[in-house]
């Protein structure tokens, strides 16, 4: 994985990422900078590797549980196996509406004592918090084999001010 010399900010950070290993790598390396209470975004194509970036969340927050796409159940709850907030995942994309739809999914009861990893979810759970971390996955599109995505990286609000989001690079 290759950064640039200089992130647009402190809080914002651009990735190439070349295979599904790397992405899931990205994912482990995340959950580092993780916390019970943080919101992820992700967004990207169909297939860009959201869930994949997801899977290595896991792993890096140790919890139970293969991590799926959830996009038929919404959302599923990875239970931490050792003493770590769970993993919350959440796949909005069949979700329409905004925060009312979300809202039937408790996210806001949840994010306190979780990590929660919402897929698809621009215009739908900014509301919850204003500290929260979007990631953006672009790949190229159409009839393809290229594992190529960049990744960007972006910290919003305080608590993603002072995190050092370039040590996803290493």
């Amino acid at each position: 994985m290759e950064a640039p010399a200089a992130p647009h900010s402190p809080a914002d950070l651009e990735l190439t990422v070349t295979s599904p290993d790397q992405m899931r790598e990205l994912g482990r390396r995340l959950a580092k900078l993780l916390r019970a209470g943080d919101l992820v975004m992700l967004s990207g194509e169909l297939g860009a590797g959201k869930t994949t970036l997801t899977r290595g969340l896991g792993e890096g927050l140790g919890v139970r549980g293969a991590v799926t796409s959830p996009t038929f159940v919404i959302a599923r709850v990875h239970p931490s196996l050792g003493g770590g907030p769970p993993l919350v995942h959440v796949d909005a994309y069949r979700l329409g509406g905004g925060l009312d739809e979300m809202e039937d999914l408790d996210l806001d009861v949840s994010l306190p004592e979780s990590v929660i990893v919402v897929e698809w979810g621009e215009g739908k759970v900014e509301e919850l918090t204003d500290e929260r971390l979007q990631v953006r996955i672009h790949r190229a599109v159409g009839d393809t084999t290229d594992e190529v995505r960049h990744v960007t990286v972006t910290g919003l609000g305080e608590r993603w001010g002072t995190v050092d989001l370039s040590v996803l690079s290493a």
